[in-house]
C-alpha cells in the first residue's frame, strides 16, 4: 500500500513550529472534546475533564498561544475554542493516539475472513456496510483497476476555462481529456507538466503522486483524478464504487442544516470516484481537489490485486473525526484485500 499524505503548505509549518509540550497536549485535548461534544471548550473545563496539573489561568495561556498560531479559532465572542482546520491537521500529523474500540472490533472480525464470496462484489459491499455501520460515516471502496496504460509524455494546454490534456502512450497511440480548469490552477500548469515529464522519463512511465510537490497539490490533483477517471473507461462487470453510509452522514451534527453536505452529494451521485484523493492519505477540509468536500474529511487507503490493479477504501465524514479510529479501520480493510486479491 502507498503511503503518502498532503504535504504541509508553509502555514502548516508555521503553525506547528515551537510549541511547547504542554500547548501540544493543550491541542491534543481540545480536538478530544470537541470530537467527543462538539461543544466550543474552555481552559476551565480542560482542566477538570482531564484532570491536568496546571491551573486554568495556564491553560488558557496556552489556548492563546494556540489561537494565534491559527490552530484553535472562537467560534463566537464568549464561547470557547474549537479546532481549525490546521489544528486537525497538525493533529494528525503528530498527536494522533491509538485507534479506538471500534477499530479493534473491525480488526478482530477481519482476522478470520477468507474468499468465500461467490464474487468479488459481494465482498466490496459486505466492508463497505460494515465500515459504514461501525463508524457512521459515509464509507467508499473502488474495485482494483489495473494502472493507466504506460504514458511517454503529456501536454496541458488551457482554453478559456477548460485545460485540454493531450497523452501520448506510444509512437502512434495519443489519446486526449478535456477538463474544466478552476482559476487558481492555471498558473501551475506549466510547472506541473515539465514535473510529469521528467518524472515519466525517469521513471519509464509512471508518475510517483506521492513526490507531488505542495504547490502543485491544486492542479496535480485535477490531473490525477483525471487519469484515474481515464484509465477506469475501459468495460468492465458489476459495479465500480461501493457507497454507503450517506444517511449517517446526514445525522452527523455538523452537518444539521443539509445545505453544507448537497454539493457532496450531487458529486457522489455524478461520480463517486470523484470523492476520492490519490494513494493513502487523510485530506482535511480544503486540502481535497474538490470543493465539494471543503467541510468534510477523507480518510482513505490503498490496496492492491494480484494483476497490479489498484483499489481504495476511503470514509467521508465531518472534520471532526475521530482520525485515529478511522485511519485504522480503512487501513485494515485494505490490508484484508490486498492478502485476499493477492
Amino acid at each position: 500500500m502507498s503511503s503518502a499524505r498532503p504535504a504541509p503548505s508553509n502555514r502548516d509549518r508555521s503553525a506547528e513550529a515551537g510549541l511547547s509540550n504542554r500547548q501540544r497536549e493543550v491541542l491534543r485535548l481540545a480536538v478530544r472534546h470537541y470530537v467527543d461534544t462538539m461543544e466550543p471548550v474552555g481552559s476551565k473545563t480542560l482542566v477538570l475533564r482531564f484532570g491536568l496539573p496546571d491551573s486554568p489561568a495556564t491553560v488558557r495561556s496556552a489556548m492563546g498561544v494556540l489561537s494565534q498560531r491559527g490552530l484553535l479559532t472562537q467560534p463566537h465572542t464568549s464561547a470557547g475554542r474549537i479546532p481549525s482546520q490546521e489544528g486537525y491537521r497538525l493533529y494528525v500529523n503528530q498527536l494522533l493516539p491509538a485507534p479506538g474500540a471500534v477499530a479493534l472490533q473491525l480488526e478482530r472480525e477481519l482476522a478470520g475472513l477468507s474468499l468465500q464470496w461467490a464474487a468479488l462484489d459481494d465482498l466490496l459491499l459486505h466492508l463497505s456496510r460494515r465500515l459504514a455501520e461501525l463508524t457512521g460515516l459515509l464509507s467508499l471502496i473502488t474495485r482494483p483497476r489495473p494502472p493507466l496504460a504506460q504514458l511517454r509524455a503529456l501536454r496541458l494546454v488551457p482554453s478559456g476555462e477548460r485545460l485540454l490534456v493531450f497523452l501520448v502512450q506510444g509512437a502512434v497511440t495519443t489519446s486526449s481529456l478535456n477538463l474544466r480548469l478552476p482559476s487558481l490552477a492555471a498558473a501551475q500548469l506549466p510547472a506541473l507538466e515539465r514535473w510529469a515529464n521528467q518524472r515519466l522519463e525517469d521513471s519509464g512511465g509512471q508518475l510517483p503522486w506521492s513526490q507531488l510537490p505542495a504547490e502543485l497539490r491544486l492542479s496535480g490533483g485535477l490531473l490525477h483524478q483525471a487519469l484515474d477517471s481515464h484509465s477506469q473507461l475501459q468495460p468492465q462487470s458489476g459495479s465500480d464504487t461501493w457507497a454507503v453510509g450517506l444517511g449517517g452522514l446526514l445525522g452527523q451534527p455538523d452537518f444539521s442544516d443539509g445545505q453544507s453536505l448537497l454539493p457532496l452529494v450531487q458529486l457522489m451521485e455524478a461520480n463517486p470516484q470523484q470523492l476520492l484523493g490519490p494513494g493513502e492519505a487523510i485530506w482535511i477540509g480544503s486540502e481535497h481537489p474538490q470543493r465539494a468536500l471543503a467541510d468534510c474529511a477523507v480518510v482513505q487507503a490503498s490496496y492492491r490485486s494480484a494483476d497490479g490493479g489498484q483499489g481504495t477504501v476511503a470514509l467521508v465524514g465531518p472534520m471532526r473525526m475521530a482520525y485515529a479510529t478511522a485511519r485504522a479501520a480503512v487501513r485494515s480493510i485494505a490490508r484484508v484485500l490486498e492478502r485476499l486479491l493477492t
